[in-house]
């Protein structure tokens, strides 16, 4: 377990489980540990592709393609935002995470991370018409 808060929510899960279930369980204990078990299990799946996904995300940045600036590539225009607009984009576009996780990987809140990544649509559809007003 990396956390005592992230003990304390699978700890908190499989209890609410457990309950949710009273009646129908014959071995309580038992659900109880098969269920923590499986919710660690579960935690420790989800932080190793949030891992290989930031490891990808973090390699693909840091090799630039060599393009002209004028090039409407959008690869090009991503590494043109702020971090802070790229990185929610890279995770939640690129490494198909969903927006609950990106906001738990870049310590932001959900309603954050949306606002990001509106933000970044926002200023890559600017880049986008800018350069395609340029080539005609």
């Amino acid at each position: 377990m990396d956390d005592d808060g992230t003990a304390h929510e699978i700890a908190s899960e499989a209890f609410t489980r457990l309950w949710a279930r009273w009646t129908a369980v014959a071995e309580p204990q038992g659900f109880l540990y098969v269920t923590a078990a499986n919710l660690v299990r579960d935690h420790w799946r989800r932080l190793e592709r949030e891992r290989r996904a930031l490891r990808r995300v973090t390699a693909e940045a840091a090799v630039a393609p060599s393009a002209e600036p004028a090039d409407p590539s959008v690869r090009l225009l991503v590494q043109s935002l702020p971090d802070r607009l790229r990185v929610p984009i890279l995770l939640h576009y690129y490494a198909d995470m969903p927006i609950r996780e990106v906001a738990v990987l870049t310590g932001r809140k959900e309603g954050t991370v949306k606002a990001d990544l509106h933000a970044a649509r926002e200023l890559l559809r600017a880049h986008l018409r800018r350069s395609l007003d340029h080539t005609r």
